[in-house]
């Protein structure tokens, strides 16, 4: 039986992943887009709003989340990885957002000046198994803010082959695969 990491092992783990994904990371996303465009049409978001964009990474999502808050709006955005900051920092520059925020931080020490009407958690599978992060992630929402969620799980039991693809899918992106039988039961409504 191999042994839980503790979280701080499980952000290293990430951190080192996502250090080597970085560079080609949006060439693996196509295929989750509309997921995407699902999840950040989930949130509801009106213009004038402020959304936080959960561990943005390269910042795929600024975009469709800033066409939806308008200039009066904001988004925040953090990630933990420099590297994959740089790419959604390029972004934000290229695109002449003044309403768009990047924090590098990871979730369990995130900080923002001041609360949110939105969470976007979009493959944040590490986070959402993690209760300091999932707890700091919370504290930047409003009291009834929106929250959508989107990442991976496994199959049923009588699908369990296709486990094996997931399970080996997800590994190459996250800290500690663990907990895909019911990642989300962390934030279920209560």
């Amino acid at each position: 039986m191999t042994r839980q990491l503790t979280e701080k092992e499980t952000r290293w783990r990430s951190l080192a992943k996502y250090r080597k994904r970085a560079a080609v990371y949006d060439s693996t996303c196509g295929r989750t887009w509309t997921i995407r465009e699902r999840t950040i049409a989930a949130l509801k978001l009106r213009p004038g709003q402020h959304v936080l964009d959960v561990a943005c990474g390269t910042g795929l999502s600024l975009a469709l989340l800033r066409e939806r808050v308008g200039n009066s709006g904001r988004v925040y955005s953090f990630d933990h990885s420099a590297e994959m900051l740089v790419q959604a920092r390029a972004r934000v520059v290229a695109a002449g957002w003044t309403n768009v925020t990047l924090l590098q931080s990871a979730a369990q020490d995130v900080v923002l000046p001041q609360a949110v009407d939105a969470l976007l958690f979009n493959y944040t599978h590490d986070i959402l198994r993690s209760p300091t992060a999932l707890a700091k992630v919370l504290a930047c929402a409003k009291p009834g803010a929106q929250v959508a969620i989107a990442g991976i799980k496994y199959f049923p039991p009588w699908l369990g082959p296709l486990n094996a693809w997931v399970y080996l899918k997800n590994y190459g992106y996250n800290g500690a695969p663990g907990g895909l039988r019911s990642p989300w039961d962390l934030i279920s409504p209560r």
